[in-house]
């Protein structure tokens, strides 16, 4: 039987690599995301997308949005949400850290638990998610970013726990990349950029081998094991940006 997914915030970046990448291995996609217009020209040019949904995830009509795209695809077996904004925010402008907020913590729980109350009532499933290696430690030049990212990590594993309480068969994969050159960092000079396309396959493969955790790739294993050692008093101390 042909398995079917559904990526949110398929338009550009990782979530976009991520469709071509599950389409060439066989799967049947849904793509959702703001622009209609974009989502258009995956269904027309990507074989194996094969429905498509405008969803914004801090609107209200999200989650219903996304049952209907899901009943458009007659059912799914994994949900793959990339959907994420975040800035360079040094002087700390307001609307930029509330935007970040609404989309990555709001936005997020708002789809993962419609998501996860979907595979419940549907006997199991899979559910994927975009987090970073910036939830690692806070970062004082993306302070929303950050903590809306470590605010992802521990809302996934709360759901992981609450599965085995119910014991519902629900597999959830935290994927968390190193800096990736999509639009959200093309104007900075981040160093160990990785390639989105490269990632994609990564991403696919720990959600084929149903990885619980995945940090893509070995050099930013290595640096965030080294994070976790540095004392809070040492760390925000550090000009990091």
């Amino acid at each position: 039987m042909q398995k079917k997914a559904i990526v949110l915030g398929a338009t550009s970046g990782i979530g976009l690599k991520v469709v071509k990448q599950l389409s060439s291995q066989g799967w049947n996609v849904g793509v959702a995301g703001r622009r209609i217009e974009r989502l258009k020209e995956i269904e027309d040019s990507i074989e194996g997308v094969t429905a498509i949904e405008q969803i914004d995830i801090t609107k209200d009509d999200a989650s219903q949005k996304l049952l209907t795209l899901i009943e458009k695809m007659g059912g799914i077996d994994l949900y793959f949400h990339s959907s994420g904004i975040g800035f360079q925010n040094v002087s700390l402008q307001q609307d930029k850290e509330i935007d970040t907020m609404q989309t990555n913590a709001l936005g997020f729980t708002r789809m993962m638990d419609t998501a996860f109350n979907y595979f419940a009532e549907k006997g199991g499933g899979h559910i994927a998610v975009i987090s970073s290696i910036a939830g690692t430690k806070g970062l004082g030049a993306a302070p929303a970013y950050s903590a809306t990212k470590r605010f992802q990590r521990h809302y996934i594993e709360s759901l992981l726990q609450l599965a085995h309480i119910r014991k519902l068969n629900i597999i959830f994969t935290d994927i968390r990349p190193g800096f990736v050159t999509t639009d959200l960092i093309k104007d900075s000079d981040f160093p160990m950029q990785l390639h989105p396309t490269i990632v994609a396959k990564q991403i696919v493969k720990a959600i084929e081998k149903r990885k619980s955790v995945v940090t893509i790739d070995w050099r930013y294993r290595i640096l965030v094991f080294f994070w976790k050692l540095i004392p809070r008093w040492m760390w925000v101390r550090m000009q990091i940006r």
